[in-house]
């Protein structure tokens, strides 16, 4: 019998996307941020999805939006505490992601102390391929990321390049949050993170595996 919540269209009922900061050095560095020895978790809600054939919306109070191509991590069954030996049979498969960041908004918070909710969690803030079924993938730390705007290449690198291994992030994240069915782990970003502006079209993929375009625009809210 079918499963009633399909993975096939995570993104219509997925609860939780967790998402993983700091996690390639070549970013880090470009972002003059420290390497932590533990990764930096922030949230998105459920209505930040956005699926392919939707656009990517810059919320009316940013004014420099920037694309973060990541994969993305799908759990298969709930979890708590659970050891980094067994995480992967804990994943379901995988999606493309952009992480989109108000990056004005995430300097003010910054400079502030504040978190980066205002920055990374407005509506439309985690565009998402296909569902990638695990078999198709493998290895899932020996792909490579790319990301073009208007067709300049603008991200590229490698999944082995993570500081922390997929592995390693469900356990660390399930030993403070239970993780549940449908729940999506965002793993990081490599370096080349850039503007975007209104009306610009984002094109991604995984080599040999999924690919994904999407539209930018203003948000009316």
């Amino acid at each position: 019998m079918a499963s009633p919540k399909p993975l096939s269209r995570f993104w219509e009922w997925g609860k939780n996307i967790v998402c993983v900061g700091r996690n390639y050095a070549d970013h880090v560095k470009e972002m003059r941020s420290a390497v932590l020895s533990e990764p930096v978790l922030f949230l998105k809600p459920s209505t930040a999805y956005a699926p392919e054939g939707s656009p990517v919306l810059m919320p009316a109070y940013c004014r420099n939006l920037h694309h973060e191509v990541e994969l993305g991590v799908l759990l298969g069954k709930r979890g708590q505490a659970i050891p980094e030996a067994a995480a992967m049979d804990y994943v379901a498969g995988y999606a493309l992601c952009l992480d989109m960041t108000a990056r004005d908004v995430q300097e003010e918070c910054k400079k502030k102390g504040l978190p980066w909710t205002l920055a990374k969690s407005f509506t439309a803030s985690c565009p998402v391929s296909a569902f990638v079924p695990k078999e198709k993938i493998p290895d899932p730390h020996a792909l490579r990321l790319w990301l073009k705007v208007n067709g300049e290449l603008r991200q590229e690198g490698k999944t082995s390049s993570m500081i922390f291994t997929i592995p390693y992030i469900i356990s660390y994240i399930s030993k403070i949050m239970t993780l549940e069915e449908g729940d999506l782990i965002l793993t990081g970003t490599p370096k080349g993170v850039g503007p975007v502006k209104e009306n610009d079209e984002i094109e991604a993929g995984i080599d040999g595996v999924v690919s994904m375009k999407f539209k930018v625009e203003r948000s009316e809210n």
